[in-house]
């Protein structure tokens, strides 16, 4: 028997925001209720991979030469396909400067 798609699962867009006002709109999956939390984690892992891999991003250079990083949950949405929409959305509307396109 085939398996249906999940598509009950939450999903956080959030924004970080660096000393200087650079920010970065993300979209990461909800650990349950703990919005915060899985934000957090999606940030150190963010910042692990900027050390760790040399990758030519804008938000990895950034995070290279940042002392500090702000995180904040904008909006929590049921589904992949509305949130990953929705990040599109908000990447036009807000036009951060440290996501590549």
């Amino acid at each position: 028997m085939l398996r249906r798609k999940r598509c009950d699962r939450n999903y956080i867009l959030y924004e970080l925001i660096g000393p200087d006002g650079s920010n970065y709109i993300g979209l990461t999956v909800a650990l349950g209720q703990a919005y915060n939390k899985s934000v957090k984690i999606r940030t150190q892992k963010h910042i692990s991979r900027a050390i760790k891999e040399n990758k030519n991003w804008s938000l990895c250079n950034y995070l290279r030469v940042v002392d500090y990083i702000e995180y904040r949950v904008l909006e929590v949405i049921r589904g992949r396909g509305a949130a990953y929409n929705r990040e599109r959305e908000l990447i036009a509307e807000i036009n951060p400067v440290l996501n590549d396109f």
